[in-house]
């Protein structure tokens, strides 16, 4: 066989290979199995490690001030020590169950050990309600790392374009008639029973990639057979 081309098609693979993008796979997102408006749910914030040299140490989480929830409590969750912050509101919002003056602000995990690895990801849940009357929730995350390089995942999308750093939005389902939660928009679930919601960035990064791969591997097809042919 003619190594030349054979080494072409090689090359068409890994080259496509690299063309398959990762970076709307490494934004801190969130989702949930139950949030709902008006009732209660578990909110999950997955957090994947970019860099190839540093670990993730610290994940710190601001939830909305403008609509405060009432109640938040955290998941034990080992390898990590958990940190809530409650600051004093603008002003006192009524809700079904109270009147609130102060609300929790600011959810923090420090890794007692490594953290998360280059190449690995970790979840982090809150128990939060009540949530609000929306159609979604946007937070902000703050990503440390152990060389000491600070990630803030807070930037708002005002087009299509999806900015670097997006913020963590959260879709909340329709106001179930018992408030305490309802079913998820999500459209994929893992084994472990959380749904994920995936936003059009990664939909289309997973076409491109697609493509890229098939394309590649039809060229080293035919350069098999054109090698084949010759001989």
């Amino acid at each position: 066989m003619n190594r030349t081309s054979v080494r072409l098609g090689a090359a068409s693979v890994a080259g496509a290979l690299l063309l398959i993008p990762t970076a709307a796979q490494a934004h801190v997102s969130v989702s949930s199995p139950d949030a709902a408006r008006e009732g209660f749910g578990k909110v999950v914030f997955r957090v994947p490690t970019e860099p190839d040299t540093a670990s993730t140490t610290k994940v710190e989480i601001d939830l909305p001030r403008e609509q405060p929830f009432a109640f938040v409590s955290t998941q034990v969750k080992p390898g990590w020590k958990v940190k809530i912050t409650k600051s004093k509101l603008p002003k006192p919002v009524k809700t079904e169950y109270a009147t609130i003056s102060e609300a929790v602000s600011k959810v923090t995990w420090t890794a007692t050990g490594d953290g998360i690895a280059p190449g690995e990801f970790d979840e982090f849940a809150v128990s939060a309600g009540p949530l609000p009357d929306v159609e979604s929730v946007s937070f902000a995350a703050r990503q440390t790392y152990s060389d000491g390089e600070v990630v803030d995942w807070d930037e708002k999308q005002t087009g299509d374009e999806e900015p670097e750093h997006p913020a963590p939005v959260l879709a909340l389902a329709a106001a179930s008639e018992d408030h305490h939660g309802g079913a998820s928009g999500a459209d994929d679930k893992d084994t472990s029973g959380v749904s994920y919601a995936f936003d059009s960035s990664d939909k289309t990064a997973r076409i491109t990639a697609a493509v890229a791969v098939v394309v590649a591997v039809v060229s080293l097809a035919f350069a098999v057979r054109e090698n084949r042919r010759r001989a």
